[in-house]
């Protein structure tokens, strides 16, 4: 079997480093980017009491209302379990409540409350020089070039049909 294994390939090696012309080098460097990003959010979030996590469920509240569970963990890519760590520990501090779903005594909806709206603002004010810091070696343009980009990414045109 290991006869059937090329020795020498000539496929370049994952290094993670600028210039690397592997197959993984765009993932790489969007994993660099986004823990770059996440710490610095993080940084905004720690003095609110929350972290990510909760930010992320956040989110999804305020852009689609009173979300299920289920819905939630799809969104933000969470498990069940951790998603009801996280909805355990936004009603802790007030910032959502779970809500029956008329017609399903099994189903909860969780619902953002004002506090909850209020913190979601503030971290948005506390995120703003940050955002800045994050593009600041940036050229004229390239912010909303890199933003334009990443949409794209994000969100293919055949996630929106």
């Amino acid at each position: 079997m290991a006869a059937d294994v090329p020795r020498h390939t000539t496929a370049s090696r994952a290094t993670d480093r600028p210039g690397d012309a592997s197959p993984f080098a765009l993932g790489l460097l969007l994993r660099r980017a986004h823990w770059r990003a996440a710490a610095a959010m993080g940084e905004v979030l720690r003095p609110l009491g929350v972290e990510l996590r909760h930010f992320a469920v956040l989110i999804e509240l305020v852009n689609h209302g009173p979300t299920v569970q289920r819905d939630l963990v799809a969104a933000t890519g969470s498990d069940k379990a951790g998603i009801m760590r996280v909805v355990d520990d936004l009603e802790r501090k007030g910032l959502a409540v779970r809500k029956a779903v008329p017609g399903d005594r099994r189903v909860r909806a969780v619902e953002i409350t004002p506090q909850g709206l209020e913190l979601f603002d503030a971290a948005h004010v506390a995120a703003g020089p940050l955002a800045e810091q994050l593009v600041a070696e940036l050229g004229p343009g390239e912010s909303e070039q890199l933003t334009a980009l990443l949409t794209r990414f994000a969100h293919p045109a055949d996630d929106e049909a």
